[in-house]
């Protein structure tokens, strides 16, 4: 059977069913199906405008972001989607802080719901630093189809990566 990286982590079930959908040669016509556009945000400065808005609306007392951007060097490891990184600095007698988020640049090829979910995934992470329930609740309150954009983004990652192999 196909080895499963990217939902390695979920139950048998899901596995089972994923499984079946790529022996059968039907992850791709699923994947296309249910999410037929792509998004426009090609560049850093659009990608930037887009995080910021998904904040403003939902984290508006959030600490502020300083940057957005795509990676080309950054790999799909251990399965990280995106980076979010904080750094603290005392300046004078006030804390400082700096957040910054970047996306890997292959998802400038996906679904606007993949795009979505990985941004609300690492907006996420300004307020909850741990997958915990509560980062969870507030990945649900910004995106409601979360955990299904997250499976099928996985999944997307594995189609991808068969359809390099095969050509």
């Amino acid at each position: 059977m196909t080895t499963l990286k990217y939902i390695a982590h979920y139950s048998e079930q899901i596995k089972t069913q994923a499984g079946l959908l790529i022996t059968s040669g039907r992850l791709g016509n699923y994947l296309e199906k249910k999410y037929p556009d792509l998004h426009e945000i090609q560049s850093d400065k659009a990608l930037y405008h887009y995080v910021i808005e998904l904040k403003n609306r939902y984290m508006r007392k959030g600490n502020p972001i300083s940057q957005v951007s795509y990676n080309s060097k950054l790999k799909v490891l251990k399965n990280a989607l995106g980076v979010h990184t904080y750094q603290s600095r005392m300046q004078g007698s006030k804390l400082k802080s700096n957040n910054s988020i970047t996306v890997a640049s292959l998802f400038k090829e996906a679904p606007p719901e993949f795009l979505r979910m990985i941004a609300v995934h690492e907006l996420s992470h300004l307020r909850e630093k741990e997958h915990n329930k509560a980062f969870y609740q507030l990945c649900c309150h910004m995106e409601p189809d979360y955990h299904q954009l997250e499976l099928d983004t996985r999944l997307w990652l594995h189609w991808r990566e068969q359809q390099s192999i095969h050509f």
